[in-house]
């Protein structure tokens, strides 16, 4: 199986995806997710003008090989532009490897551990009314598990709410383009910790009351705390019991992690913007996270991502996968075949893509009573329509940033 031609391709149906076709000289086809929000164009560059040349007349079927060339002869190692590509590469690699042998690629990481992936929405509501309104929405699609953001009283905008008009200009595609916005400059939000760590409990209470206590309920801090911030808000949400607090504290600093752990029991989700096993090893060997953030596309593919979550499985570290809709479909796939074969899966994060979306990447998986199957395809099980795809140009894009209200740059 010897690639013949690698194409790098850059679509925007509902947001921005970057995708990488392998072609083999026996006619076989793998598909990979290079999509970095935001940085799209310089994972393209990474690929068309650095790696592509490297893949042609390789052996495609030799994948951990790819994997340590790609990333020891690059020298300049990790981060998030050279993992995505190497990624992409690897998912690729692997597509092609499960139609080869004729079968899903979960069944060549040792074959499934359950039969489907507890996943979990995002709800969110400017005020409690809509948020409950969310949350019943998210049920009624068979969530089982849902994420809780809310606007902030005094706030205007913030991460995780999207606008009334954009949810209603989107036609409740809330997500496929926020917070991700078009435009040749980053919104700017507000934000303003004190108050935010005093309202985000009372919305945590109130929905208890309102749904009861069996519903696995999360939610996104977004790396806007301090640490004893974080182990405050941590200890506030305690009697609410959460599935997990995600991102509560910048996570370049995994130290700080030891003094939240030190006030809280919640349960610690942390990594999505992790690009390596490295960058978990310290927080993972001291036990002070629950589960393990990381994206297939982001970690280095399907192989680095299975190393780190078997190291994490040693200190009972669970799978957590991002997985909102800047993850295209191929990389969702991915990560649904390796949730579905590792012991130590926790969750999976489930954004719907549109419907323009869904016509560029035509997906096999299935969604049934808050459960997700990558579906038994030979390969990811995700075909990509070339006409689709040249339908939607690259459309420039920002996420948004914060400001404090002495006009202050804060993590957003």
């Amino acid at each position: 199986m010897i690639i013949e031609r690698a194409d790098v391709i850059v679509t925007s149906p509902d947001r921005n995806f970057v995708t990488l076709r392998l072609e083999t000289s026996d006619g076989h086809v793998g598909l990979g997710d290079a999509t970095v929000n935001g940085r799209e164009l310089a994972v393209v560059s990474y690929l068309r003008d650095h790696v592509v040349q490297l893949l042609i007349g390789r052996d495609a079927s030799r994948i951990e090989d790819t994997w340590q060339f790609l990333y020891r002869s690059a020298y300049w190692r990790r981060g998030p532009i050279t993992m995505a590509a190497i990624a992409a590469v690897d998912m690729a690699l692997w597509d092609i490897k499960g139609k080869a042998a004729g079968l899903p690629v979960y069944q060549l990481l040792g074959g499934a551990s359950r039969t489907g992936l507890l996943a979990y929405g995002h709800a969110s509501g400017r005020d409690n009314e809509e948020l409950f309104d969310s949350v019943r929405k998210h049920q009624a699609e068979g969530y089982k598990a849902i994420r809780i953001q809310a606007a902030v009283p005094g706030l205007t905008s913030i991460y995780g709410i999207a606008s009334n008009a954009t949810f209603e200009a989107n036609k409740g595609a809330r997500y496929d383009h926020e917070p991700a916005q078009r435009g040749a400059f980053p919104a700017e939000e507000d934000w303003d910790t004190r108050s935010y760590l005093r309202h985000i409990p009372t919305v945590f209470e109130a929905v208890r009351n309102e749904f009861g206590p069996e519903i696995p309920l999360l939610h996104d801090g977004h790396h806007r705390m301090t640490p004893i911030q974080a182990a405050s808000l941590g200890k506030s949400l305690e009697p609410f019991d959460l599935f997990w607090l995600e991102d509560l504290t910048p996570a370049e600093n995994p130290e700080a992690l030891r003094l939240v752990r030190q006030h809280t029991t919640t349960p610690l989700a942390i990594g999505e913007i992790f690009n390596t096993v490295w960058d978990y090893q310290q927080i993972i060997r001291e036990q002070l996270i629950d589960y393990v953030r990381g994206a297939v596309t982001h970690m280095g593919g399907i192989s680095h991502l299975k190393k780190t979550l078997e190291y994490a499985a040693q200190y009972q570290i669970k799978s957590g996968m991002h997985g909102p809709t800047d993850i295209s479909p191929v990389g969702m796939a991915a990560a649904m075949h390796l949730g579905l074969s590792i012991h130590n899966f926790g969750i999976q994060e489930y954004m719907k893509h549109g419907a323009a979306t869904d016509s560029v990447f035509e997906q096999s998986f299935t969604w049934a009573d808050g459960m997700l199957h990558p579906g038994d395809e030979p390969g990811l099980g995700v075909a990509l329509n070339l006409d689709e795809a040249g339908r939607y140009p690259y459309e420039q894009a920002y996420l948004p940033y914060n400001r404090l209200a002495d006009g202050t740059v804060h993590d957003w």
